[in-house]
């Protein structure tokens, strides 16, 4: 499906003869990248996925994620993450990705046993 659009810049007024050539773009190549949000809390230090949304470039990624997520001004840093760079593990397969862990007991604090002038560990 084809359709065709007027290609407009920033500050074009538009008018019968601004914005230049009509062009024709597929409908696919309009749609814009989906972006990750992750914003970090005044009072958290580490940052919290919050949403996804649309946007051209990462710069308009983070003026978009600051006014849809940051409205009341809850954060102090924002970052953004365009969705196809994101790599993650099959929850089908959580058994056999953190299954060798449980056999390595002394990782795990229990094992040891900790001195009576150690008050807190």
């Amino acid at each position: 499906m084809n359709i065709q659009i007027r290609k407009f810049y920033y500050g074009d007024i538009p008018e019968e003869t601004a914005g230049g050539p009509i062009t024709n773009v597929s409908s696919d190549e309009k749609a814009w990248p989906l972006w990750e949000v992750f914003i970090r809390s005044k009072q958290g230090l580490d940052h919290k996925h919050v949403g996804s949304l649309h946007a051209a470039d990462a710069s308009m990624a983070i003026e978009n994620a600051r006014d849809v997520y940051t409205r009341r001004q809850e954060g102090v840093s924002i970052w953004v993450v365009e969705s196809k760079f994101i790599h993650a593990s099959d929850p089908a397969d959580a058994e056999s990705l953190y299954e060798p862990a449980a056999d390595k007991i002394y990782r795990h604090p229990t094992f040891y046993d900790l001195p009576d002038a150690v008050k807190h560990m």
